[in-house]
């Protein structure tokens, strides 16, 4: 089982797309990010890669392959909120765990924080990460906080064999700052031990960063001219480097699909503030600098050096890796994610997608089709107010990538509606074929097939 490839998804938080040097920031940020930028000039540069505005939808439908919508995962489960995947779903650590990989998560799941929907129960070996994000680490600082009264929030882990447990680790500032090292120690010896078991393997490594607050360590403080959140650039580009390091070390790089990907877009929070960099938006917005995030893809041999601006959508990443490791996705549901490998390995100048469709919440706030994108709701940032639009915004990113006008006046553009509408059409059907999952529905839940009559709300007036 040797030959198969081993798969490392290196995950990112609140990455915009302007933060890095091989996306345009970099220097520009106060930090050069050599490691990244190198490894960037190595693989497939993909900049138009959608995700989903918020971690938890993003993290469901790469694992799954479905939108979040689906799976009742479109927004974020709060401190003590029920929520995350239902037993029912099959993700990337299920089905690669049966075909004989080795699977490891380490950071952030973020979807489900209870018994039957942790990592080991979704496939993966073992696993090692806070409760639910990151922000929890501020709470004990908080004077109006009281532990007993509120709940704490510990960092957990835990085996398939022997279930997740809470640590004596209480997610502190001062954590924050250092567990990233103890994510590395932890992937490396994964890493190890599934080469010298001559397995294949699955590592699915979330990173902290950049995620508020910033907390660099020790060894970083002062290695940028942006203060805290420069150093901690500087930080993920060096624990993204050390990962590939050990791969040269274990001599399994040539075999190793490498992805390096956001989970959305940039931090908005004033300490943190990040940058979309050619876009604008935030995380928490349907604005294209909260949905498009940096995307490289590294496989010798396999996956030519280049560039692309061809929509790949963070769905198409579960039929993708599941196909290069010799496995099928499942039948017996609706999966959103199409097949890119033919488009990856240079076999088509194109994506196979054509677009895909934007949720904040469970609303539906645009369509994205070609280089265009219809906006039936506005929401630029985090704490911005949601607009709804009178009339859908046909907006040509190509031309206006800020979003600033409601109407091309010199070609209005009524035409790409009826893309639009055939994805929105699209998906109603999928949906009488199977149910929607509830938001925070139960964990033995099943969907009913068919589903339940489900029809998508737009603004009258974006009918035409």
């Amino acid at each position: 089982m040797a030959d198969r490839p081993n798969i490392v998804y290196f995950h990112v938080d609140n990455l915009g797309l302007g933060e890095l040097g091989c996306f345009g920031g970099g220097i520009l940020r106060g930090a050069d990010t050599k490691r990244i930028d190198q490894f960037a000039e190595q693989g497939l540069k993909l900049s138009h890669f959608v995700v989903e505005p918020q971690c938890t939808p993003t993290r469901s439908a790469l694992m799954t392959g479905r939108y979040p919508i689906r799976s009742g995962n479109h927004t974020i489960a709060l401190g003590g909120n029920d929520g995350g995947l239902v037993a029912w779903e099959r993700t990337m650590g299920d089905i690669l765990s049966e075909a004989g990989y080795t699977t490891a998560c380490f950071g952030k799941w973020h979807i489900g924080a209870e018994d039957g929907r942790w990592p080991t129960d979704h496939g993966f070996d073992e696993w090692y990460g806070p409760l639910r994000t990151y922000d929890e680490c501020l709470w004990p600082d908080d004077p109006w906080y009281d532990g007993e009264r509120d709940g704490y929030s510990y960092m957990h882990e835990g085996t398939r064999e022997r279930g997740v447990r809470a640590t004596d680790q209480q997610l502190t500032v001062a954590l924050k700052g250092e567990m990233d090292a103890e994510y590395d120690r932890r992937a490396k010896a994964f890493m190890k031990r599934s080469v010298e078991a001559d397995r294949p393997f699955f590592l699915y490594h979330n990173h902290s960063l950049m995620h508020f607050p910033m907390v660099p360590r020790q060894e970083f403080v002062g290695t940028s001219t942006n203060g805290e959140w420069g150093d901690c650039l500087m930080m993920l580009d060096h624990d993204f480097g050390s990962i590939l390091d050990y791969l040269d070390e274990l001599k399994v790089s040539d075999n190793t699909i490498v992805i390096f990907a956001g989970d959305n877009g940039p931090e908005d929070h004033l300490l943190g503030r990040g940058t979309a960099g050619f876009f604008d938006g935030s995380y928490f917005s349907s604005a294209e600098g909260g949905i498009r995030t940096p995307c490289v893809i590294r496989w010798p041999g396999k996956v030519p050096v280049r560039e692309s601006n061809e929509m790949v959508h963070v769905t198409d990443m579960f039929p993708t890796m599941l196909r290069w490791a010799g496995c099928e996705p499942p039948t017996d549901r609706i999966i959103d994610g199409l097949d890119q490998r033919e488009f990856f390995t240079g076999g088509a100048d194109t994506s196979p997608r054509e677009g895909c469709m934007v949720w904040l919440n469970e609303e539906l706030h645009a369509v994205k089709w070609s280089q265009f994108k219809v906006s039936f709701k506005r929401q630029q940032h985090f704490h911005d107010p949601e607009m709804p639009l009178g009339f859908a915004r046909i907006i040509n990113l190509l031309e206006d990538p800020k979003e600033r006008e409601p109407v091309n006046q010199k070609h209005v553009r009524w035409w790409v509606m009826q893309h639009a509408r055939r994805i929105i059409r699209r998906f109603e059907e999928t949906v009488e074929e199977e149910q929607l999952i509830p938001c925070g529905a139960p964990v033995d839940f099943v969907p009913a097939q068919p589903g339940s009559r489900y029809e998508v709300v737009v603004p009258s007036g974006a009918s035409g």
